[in-house]
């Protein structure tokens, strides 16, 4: 998964380092005994020319998409030292499940708490069951990110991505605790099934404890909890197109979900405001998707920069930029939300423009990742400010 998400979806989703997604996985993963790219993506330079969304060389490895990168590296984990006392080990299981870059999928809960009417955002049972959600995310997020890990040790590509075929680091490798060594893949993985219990436990509770329980806000809650942690393990749904899916809909639930606890109902601004939450998560992650091309053929990742051309992949992620900007405007327009609500989001759809644009020129992939993580930041503030003006009283 692209853990660097706005922070990455569960998604590549995914903000600000070179990860979001592997819920976008970043990189190439080799079949069993190797690691390294067929394109050579080991390094940076290759990673530079699969940037390009314009050009065919971007893609090169794509004919050979079946076959295994060429050997170089094990795929096995590296040797190092465990961690060791309780901080030593808090800062590790931290590190895997990728706490300094999902912070951005908790922007959900700023984003439905503050579109709630001012007399129920204090209420103790909002608060309450609000809470005890948040406690259940932070463990599906976990085991999501935990598990990926352990998939990306298994087949080299954790590997591939942040050593070179001289065993260079290509990237900070204290993000890899399994790289690292500080964690065994059976710590590791253990940690992830826990971390899911932990969320099934609390999503429970707060469905238990919430003061409305919809059908429709139960029934999502749950394909989450089964469908999350799948993006790469269990039934692989990436591998199997619907990678992109889960990225944009995960993130859409997380808003949509507790409000829906808190009130029983789903206001069309609130069904907008999840909508663009999600779909800006996926405007980080199609970047890194175009990035991780060769990667992802090479492993059988599913996702629409592998199976479509250039032209094509640029097509697709300048409909999603446009579905943001007409979504954006329309609601104003149509009045799902208050006329004045595109103004709030004038600087994201600013930045919005300036990511796709600036990418069909250069084709730069990664400034284009790290641009829409910053447009989504932005937008979820103009949100949040919309919200308190709106819903005031």
């Amino acid at each position: 998964m692209d853990t660097g998400s706005p922070s990455g979806a569960v998604g590549r989703s995914g903000t600000g380092t070179d990860t979001p997604r592997r819920a976008g996985g970043a990189g190439a993963r080799a079949d069993g005994v190797t690691a390294t790219r067929t394109s050579g993506a080991g390094t940076d330079a290759a990673r530079g020319t699969r940037s390009g969304a314009g050009t065919d060389a971007a893609r090169g490895t794509r004919s050979g998409a079946g076959t295994a990168p060429s050997a170089g590296v094990s795929s096995g984990p590296a040797a190092g030292t465990p961690a060791t006392g309780a901080r030593g080990r808090l800062v590790a299981y931290a590190r895997l499940a990728k706490f300094e870059f999902v912070l951005d999928y908790y922007l959900s809960m700023v984003v439905l708490w503050t579109a709630l009417a001012g007399s129920v955002r204090f209420a103790p049972d909002t608060l309450t069951t609000l809470l005890i959600f948040l406690l259940g995310e932070v463990g599906v997020i976990s085991a999501v990110m935990a598990l990926d890990d352990v998939n990306g040790i298994r087949d080299g590509s954790d590997r591939a991505n942040y050593l070179g075929t001289g065993g260079t680091p290509l990237r900070p490798l204290e993000r890899k605790p399994l790289l690292t060594g500080a964690l065994t893949v059976n710590q590791a993985t253990r940690f992830g099934y826990l971390s899911l219990l932990w969320g099934a436990v609390f999503w429970t509770a707060a469905a238990l404890a919430a003061p409305e329980r919809p059908l429709w806000a139960l029934v999502v809650t749950g394909l989450v909890l089964f469908a999350g942690f799948q993006y790469s393990w269990g039934l692989k749904l990436s591998y199997r197109g619907l990678g992109e899916v889960l990225i944009m809909g995960c993130p859409l639930v997380i808003v949509v979900a507790p409000y829906g606890f808190v009130t029983g109902h789903l206001p069309a601004i609130v069904l907008v405001q999840a909508v663009l939450f999600g779909l800006w998560q996926i405007l980080v992650s199609c970047y890194s998707n175009t990035k991780d091309i060769s990667g992802d053929a090479a492993v059988g990742r599913s996702t629409v920069a592998v199976h479509a051309s250039a032209r094509g992949n640029l097509l697709f992620i300048g409909a999603l930029s446009a579905a943001d900007l007409l979504l954006t405007v329309g609601a104003s327009a149509v009045g799902w939300a208050p006329w004045w609500f595109f103004a709030a989001l004038v600087p994201e759809m600013a930045l919005r423009l300036r990511q796709f644009t600036s990418f069909s020129r250069n084709g730069d992939a990664l400034l284009a990742r790290r641009r829409g993580v910053v447009a989504f930041r932005t937008g979820v503030a103009g949100i949040v400010l919309a919200n308190l003006i709106h819903f005031a009283s």
